[in-house]
């Protein structure tokens, strides 16, 4: 299930560059996969190529935990970063929407919302656009919001959030395939989309090239793999993950998927040789750290 709070929680946003997102790019790749904690310091070494300033990180962390993110326990003088129950269920969401790339089975329904929200609440309607976009719906019209995908439940939860809006459900089918791919070129802007995909295909395609001829230093490696991730970030939050029987021909998604694997698989070893030193001088679990049980990768579908 697409949990609404990901988006705030994750830095959410197309495109954005967020010191959020950066946390818990490195938490879900490599903090679940080591101790599966932290320290504040080690965290901010990691974090500096980014221009993330250790006092900006230092309040943010702060936030994180407030609103439930993650977990202190003090080791001595240290303060460990670790992951809540929901923190570790955002990560394993992450995880399994990032590797997991495109999906086209579809059963040929449309599920719906209509709803009304009056004039004056237009935050509200703001809100609505944001959460209903995040689930993978496209306005048919502005009130009227639909998408190939059974998210009706979280939609649901969505709208019965907001005490001043009306809504329906509804699930329909065309009349023809030709009215679906239609109906999906209205909803979504597909070529803005599929012209950021190329893009991507474009610079990171070069990019792999350079790395397998001269990889880089571990350091190096950390950087490059830790953004080519981030970048990728942003069509989940721009794709509404349609079927290939809605989309134009030679739809660019999975090549960028796969491009974004191929780079990542590439730089793993040395990019995990960097956060081991970098995390080096942190206690070990159980002498010193807690003895907390890494989690595993979810599985994909």
């Amino acid at each position: 299930m697409r949990d609404t709070a990901t988006v705030t929680a994750a830095g959410g946003g197309a495109g954005e560059n967020s010191p959020r997102s950066l946390v818990f790019d490195v938490f879900g790749e490599y903090v679940r996969t080591d101790t599966g904690y932290i320290t504040l310091q080690a965290l901010s070494r990691l974090l500096e190529p980014f221009d993330v300033p250790p006092d900006s990180l230092r309040v943010l962390m702060s936030r994180l935990r407030r609103e439930g993110w993650f977990e202190t326990v003090k080791s001595g003088r240290m303060s460990l970063y670790l992951p809540s129950e929901r923190g570790w269920s955002l990560l394993d969401e992450g995880y399994a929407r990032i590797m997991g790339g495109p999906h086209d089975r579809w059963s040929g329904d449309w599920h719906m919302v209509i709803f009304s929200v009056p004039e004056t609440e237009r935050a509200t309607r703001a809100r609505l656009r944001k959460r209903l976009t995040w689930l993978g719906f496209g306005p048919l019209a502005p009130s009227t919001w639909i998408s190939p995908r059974d998210r009706l439940a979280e939609a649901t939860e969505i709208l019965a959030a907001e005490p001043d809006v009306q809504y329906d459900r509804l699930v329909a089918r065309s009349l023809s395939p030709r009215e679906d791919r239609d109906r999906a070129a209205r909803c979504w802007d597909l070529d803005t989309l599929a012209a950021g995909y190329r893009d991507y295909i474009d610079r990171w395609e070069s990019a792999l090239e350079r790395l397998r001829t001269d990889p880089p230093p571990p350091p190096r490696a950390f950087v490059v793999r830790t953004r080519v991730i981030h970048e990728y970030r942003k069509f989940l939050f721009l794709d509404p993950d349609l079927p290939a029987r809605l989309l134009p021909r030679d739809w660019p998604a999975s090549r960028a998927h796969g491009l974004m694997l191929e780079v990542f698989a590439t730089l793993r070893d040395a990019a995990r040789r960097h956060y081991r030193q970098v995390t080096s001088d942190m206690p070990a679990p159980g002498h010193g750290g807690p003895a907390t049980p890494v989690r595993p990768l979810p599985r994909l579908p």
